[in-house]
């Protein structure tokens, strides 16, 4: 019996390569946004592992630090550290910003952390190149997506700082590549005014008289809160004893020091669960819209390839060839197909995934479920162009 399907993709194989090639296109897109996804959770849990923290003690009643702005005064780690169960603590601030360099703006997470108390919570855990923050002041530590190198100068704010350090996937949430600087530079950095503002809120201070009238506070009084803003911190990062409990610990924080302390896993619920909850629900919807489109472009090619062969259909059935076997000729081709679409699309994730802004992570588990569904679509898609197929009448073999 002549095999109609291998014989049409032998016959007409470079229009059948090119379909499944674009095909693959479509295909690869829909990996990448499963990459997009998996990625998104990947930066979250990073910056979880990264931080070396077991506990986030944060501003009462705030999602900080990550989800929603918090702030504690910088010596509250002191009362934390004497507490039952906890080994170790680190003050973290941190601040999204818009950084300038060479030319190029990006957008980069400061992050403040204890330089003369090193390898506390919140440092980097390690480096690819260079050295640990050693000075107070203007040394920073970058991750190498942000395009810095090892000895460069960059601008932040008001001061240049040197880059002493680099790292590696140490990311927020966001994707943004970190920046680490000394504690004290970050709370310049965010809760500090610039000259210009500090200017301008002094001429408006003294042209405004309502700020000379008693009991209205004046430029004494908003320099004194700015300097209390400066001696803020957005969280507090803790490190458990071994075998200590960090639910136990952390309602004994909650209780005793009137704060909100986070355990890893309410954490990991927070970023994952609620702070990319929508964008994840945009991807799902992206990637089920994707699935149907494949599913109708396969479906629309098979048919199509089908109906060009109404004659040769026919002429099978003539000779007395069994509907199965007409059947599983059309779905082998549609298998084929799909087949072909999944490894050029598996292909080009690979190749344009890096590519990315975002972070792609294109994991074998999703590929071998995605293999699974494409293979699933072509055979689906084939049972119209079956459908069209068994319903030849064999005497359009004689006629036309």
């Amino acid at each position: 019996m002549i095999n109609l399907a291998a014989r049409d993709v032998l016959h007409g194989w470079g229009k059948f390569l090119f379909t499944g090639i674009g095909l693959g296109l479509l295909i690869g897109t829909t990996l990448t946004m499963a990459g997009v996804f998996r990625g998104m959770v990947d930066d979250g849990q990073v910056l979880i592992d990264n931080s070396g923290a077991d506990l986030w003690v944060v501003q009462q009643g705030t999602l900080g630090p990550y989800a929603e702005p918090s702030s504690l005064r910088d010596d509250t780690w002191r009362s934390i550290a004497g507490m039952p169960g906890v080994a170790d603590t680190g003050n973290a601030a941190y601040l999204t910003i818009q950084l300038a360099h060479a030319g190029k703006e990006s957008r980069v997470m400061i992050v403040g952390m204890d330089a003369d108390r090193p390898g506390r919570p919140g440092a980097p855990p390690y480096l690819i190149a260079g050295r640990p923050i050693q000075q107070h002041h203007y040394e920073a530590i970058a991750d190498e997506r942000a395009g810095l190198r090892v000895g460069e100068r960059v601008k932040i704010r008001r001061h240049d700082y040197t880059v002493v350090g680099l790292t590696r996937r140490m990311v927020s949430s966001s994707g943004d590549p970190m920046i680490f600087v000394p504690l004290k530079d970050a709370q310049e950095i965010q809760f500090l005014k610039d000259n210009d503002a500090l200017i301008n809120e002094r001429a408006r201070t003294a042209a405004n008289p309502a700020f000379n009238r008693p009991g209205v506070p004046g430029l004494l009084e908003a320099a004194q809160a700015s300097a209390t803003q400066a001696r803020s911190v957005n969280a507090v990062l803790v490190r458990l004893e071994p075998g200590a409990n960090p639910d136990s610990v952390a309602g004994e924080i909650r209780r005793w020091k009137r704060l909100t302390a986070y355990t890893k896993a309410q954490m990991e619920d927070i970023l994952i669960a609620k702070l990319i909850a929508t964008s994840s629900k945009q991807i799902g919807m992206f990637l089920v819209i994707l699935a149907i489109v494949t599913a109708a472009i396969i479906a629309f090619i098979i048919y199509t390839m089908t109906m060009a062969k109404v004659r040769e259909i026919a002429v099978l059935k003539l000779i007395g060839a069994r509907n199965r076997t007409i059947a599983a000729m059309i779905m082998q081709q549609a298998i084929a197909l799909g087949l072909i679409g999944f490894l050029v699309g598996r292909v080009a994730a690979g190749l344009w995934g890096p590519a990315f802004p975002k972070y792609v992570l294109l994991l074998p588990g999703d590929a071998i479920a995605g293999f699974g569904v494409v293979m699933a679509i072509s055979g689906l898609a084939s049972l119209f162009a079956i459908r069209a197929a068994l319903a030849i009448d064999p005497a359009e073999a004689i006629g036309g």
